[in-house]
């Protein structure tokens, strides 16, 4: 049944061009199931025009309740709740029909990894992670539209479809790209696990002695909560920036990964003196530069497609997931290396994640501090 929304109030401030493209694409909305309310809502809120791209990415079919997602998926229902809440997604209203047959798709596959023995309190630590990582994400990239397709003298009909459009082109396309990398990551992290196995010891062995730096940038989870994609990407670009100024020679910088920097050299005491100077760097950044702190270790290590692989790889990691903000800590090996060329600070036996045995660990500063 059609809808007088001129009566309705809904082509207020709109004429010629303007006027019959919201007219014609209210009409389409309201066909494809949008109720009156929520088109006025739309209207009001000045979001009209984005209701085709929610439309798109929401998927075709009925709304459904959360409970009959639930029952649909055989997923119980506290358990859909707490994974929703994980993905940082807001509690919808009881009763409210604001899901459809692709959130019951999503939710069979949390019913697979259920099955095969995932433990809830695993999955949901993953689906956190995930809600952070795709949100940083989508925030990122939800004014690409506007600034890339937008055109001047646009009807709402005409950008709402353009739009839309673009979601049902570009998802796929993100979509891919995300396992890609998540691929390229995971291949990663087994790398260094396997790497740092006693299956395998004996080609680290026969590897190189090399030593291994990280420097992350202190609170970073916490800055993330608080600032915007662009402010975390200038600061992710900045620590690249420092990371570039301190390497050469012999020091090598392997790669950038999030909030974190690894160095390598053949040469610990120049490694040791590029990782003590990106982390001074860190405070001369000003007010709006967190500080970074430091861990390096020594040993054997294993060459692999331009990174290295062995446990003072893993070693250096932890080390600094512990160490104060603006310090370098050293494992006992490097300390040993280079005993008289820094001054150094015993900083306690550790149990670390992933290392066998306590380690001794060390503070490192340069011989010229007082």
């Amino acid at each position: 049944m059609s809808v007088d929304w001129e009566s309705e109030g809904l082509l207020k401030d709109t004429e010629g061009k303007a006027r019959e493209g919201r007219r014609q694409l209210l009409d389409e909305l309201h066909e494809s199931g949008f109720t009156l309310e929520e088109l006025r809502d739309a209207v009001d809120e000045g979001r009209l025009v984005l209701l085709p791209l929610e439309q798109a990415l929401m998927g075709d079919g009925p709304r459904l309740r959360q409970e009959e997602v639930a029952e649909k998926s055989g997923v119980d229902l506290e358990t859909l709740r707490k994974n929703w809440r994980a993905l940082g997604m807001p509690e919808p209203e009881e009763g409210e029909k604001v899901f459809t047959e692709h959130d019951v798709e999503a939710a069979k596959q949390v019913k697979q990894l259920l099955d095969i023995g995932i433990p809830e309190e695993e999955m949901l630590q993953v689906s956190r992670v995930i809600g952070m990582t795709m949100s940083q994400l989508a925030a990122a990239n939800r004014g690409l539209g506007v600034r890339v397709f937008a055109e001047e003298g646009d009807s709402e009909l005409e950008v709402g479809k353009r739009f839309a459009a673009i979601a049902q082109g570009v998802g796929p396309l993100l979509g891919s790209i995300l396992e890609y990398a998540l691929q390229l990551h995971m291949r990663e992290q087994i790398r260094h696990d396997a790497f740092a196995s006693s299956e395998i010891s004996a080609e680290v062995e026969a590897g190189i002695e090399v030593a291994v730096a990280f420097a992350d940038l202190v609170g970073f989870t916490k800055l993330g909560e608080r600032l915007d994609p662009a402010e975390i990407g200038d600061l992710t670009e900045e620590l690249s920036n420092m990371a570039s100024d301190v390497a050469g020679g012999p020091v090598r910088l392997v790669k950038l990964i999030g909030d974190a920097v690894m160095l390598t050299s053949n040469d610990p005491k120049c490694l040791l003196d590029a990782t003590l100077e990106l982390v001074a760097k860190s405070e001369q950044g000003g007010e709006d530069f967190p500080l970074l702190r430091g861990g390096a270790a020594y040993g054997r290590v294993v060459a692999r497609g331009g990174d290295y692989y062995g446990r003072p790889v893993n070693l250096a990691s932890r080390i600094t997931a512990m160490a104060r903000p603006g310090s370098v800590v050293c494992n006992e090996a490097m300390r040993d290396a280079l005993e008289d060329e820094y001054k150094w600070s015993y900083a306690g036996a550790r149990s670390l994640k992933g290392i066998d045995g306590e380690q001794k660990l060390f503070r490192a500063r340069p011989q010229s501090d007082n």
